[in-house]
């Protein structure tokens, strides 16, 4: 009775009903992976247009799903890869490292995130052709900032 009376309060504050959303069952890790996704995609479109990194990574972290940054790894990675300018590949790789160095995505995170990529680079050549070409030449950027570990871009696949 007490926990049904102080919910009751905490539902009639304002701006209550938001906050208990989020602790109790629609925010962070209750959301659907597929909107999840298409937050991160959103989320990378604009970092793209706007060069705002410190937006990006605001936006990042009020997902609340720290579980899931291999996703923005992964489709950072891959936006890289089907782009044709060197804006993308340099604005990817300036996030890539903001959220490196800034601890928001962990080592773990990242090493998931290109994992997937390294995986999937045989389907990925399929749609772009010189992927592989481009995939080398980024990861070892990511290498040369400190992003990745040696290892790491020791496992990249070549063709």
């Amino acid at each position: 009775r007490a926990a049904l009376d102080r919910a009751t309060v905490l539902l009639s504050m304002t701006k209550g009903g938001k906050r208990i959303d989020n602790v109790w069952g629609s925010g962070g890790g209750q959301q659907s992976v597929k909107h999840l996704v298409k937050e991160i995609d959103m989320l990378l479109k604009e970092y793209l247009l706007s060069g705002d990194v410190l937006e990006a990574e605001r936006c990042l972290q009020e997902l609340e799903v720290p579980h899931f940054h291999h996703e923005l790894v992964y489709e950072a990675v891959v936006m890289v890869l089907e782009s044709t300018g060197e804006k993308t590949f340099k604005m990817i790789l300036d996030l890539l490292k903001s959220l490196w160095t800034s601890s928001v995505i962990t080592t773990d995170q990242m090493k998931r995130g290109y994992e997937r990529v390294y995986r999937e680079i045989p389907d990925i050549n399929l749609d772009v052709p010189h992927s592989y070409s481009v995939l080398e030449r980024f990861v070892e950027e990511c290498f040369q900032a400190g992003i990745i570990s040696k290892p790491l871009r020791d496992l990249c696949p070549s063709r």
